[in-house]
């Protein structure tokens, strides 16, 4: 008798789950909350710059925030900067920054500069480092209301001298997911490109250009956010979301040698396309910060 094989059910017949070079990675759908992907999901691993969307939603979860309100900045950020060998807006003392530029500069290329001015601007207390330390205790607070049981900061951009600057990737898509509903944010993420001219200490006006650091921006179709880091403990990682049609995804990537191609590569398997495979990654110009 010949065997009759039976069909492949539609579960069976659906492809396989992408594999990633990420040690711990995870997507959810923005509407529903509902996870889609999960790898080492509640493992804490340190998260370098993606620490940065935090600061940015502290900064704009403020009561009454103007983002019009001129900050003059410090020498400090600069020193700091160079101290740390940190990615910089190259933001230049005596300038009068917006908050709106500050902000750019702290997500497109990843100013740890920006990030320093708004801790100090933000913060409460008399001096520089009480200011900081409360704008840190409010990421802290801001990770607890979000349910981001497995997140700890000790910094506002991400270096952390002790290691205790660490999240999840199930905790950091959380994040994502509520970074996403506010415009102010979800405009700056999703740009390449920007340029903000500063009043001088003398009066004058100087033209900075920044560039997002994301390169999944501009090289994925949908690609709509959100924020890159990279760090010796933490290896190169994203925090990511794409829109297409109806449909938002936010996912993350800890500590992932490909981390572009990981995140296309979880998007097109829900998307049910193939845009990885013929991806071409948006080039950032000479000097332009890496992150």
């Amino acid at each position: 008798m010949l065997g009759v094989m039976p069909l492949a059910s539609p579960a069976q017949a659906a492809a396989a789950l992408p594999t990633l070079s990420a040690k711990g990675a995870f997507l959810q759908d923005r509407a529903t909350g509902a996870k889609k992907y999960g790898k080492a999901a509640d493992i804490k691993r340190q998260m370098a710059s993606t620490t940065k969307v935090m600061t940015a939603a502290v900064v704009l979860n403020t009561p009454g925030v103007d983002l019009s309100r001129k900050v003059t900045i410090s020498q400090a950020y600069r020193d700091y900067v160079t101290a740390q060998g940190a990615s910089t807006a190259d933001l230049r003392t005596g300038d009068k920054a917006t908050v709106r530029q500050l902000l750019h500069a702290l997500m497109l290329p990843s100013g740890c500069d920006a990030a320093y001015a708004l801790a100090d601007t933000f913060g409460v207390g008399s001096t520089r480092a009480a200011r900081t330390k409360q704008f840190i205790g409010q990421m802290n607070a801001k990770a607890a209301s979000l349910g981001m049981t497995n997140t700890k900061f000790d910094s506002f951009d991400g270096i952390s001298a002790a290691g205790n600057n660490y999240s999840t990737p199930r905790d950091l898509a959380q994040l994502a997911s509520y970074a996403m509903r506010g415009s102010t944010l979800r405009g700056i993420m999703s740009t390449t490109k920007y340029v903000a001219p500063m009043t001088t200490s003398t009066g004058g006006t100087r033209t900075y250009t920044w560039y997002n650091t994301n390169q999944l921006l501009g090289s994925y179709s949908g690609a709509v956010g959100i924020k890159t880091g990279t760090g010796t403990a933490a290896g190169p990682c994203l925090i990511f979301a794409a829109t297409r049609g109806d449909k938002t995804y936010v996912g993350v990537i800890l500590n992932g040698t490909d981390r572009y191609n990981d995140a296309a590569k979880l998007l097109d398997h829900y998307y049910g396309s193939s845009t990885a495979s013929t991806m071409k990654l948006r080039t950032l110009p000479q000097g332009a910060q890496r992150d």
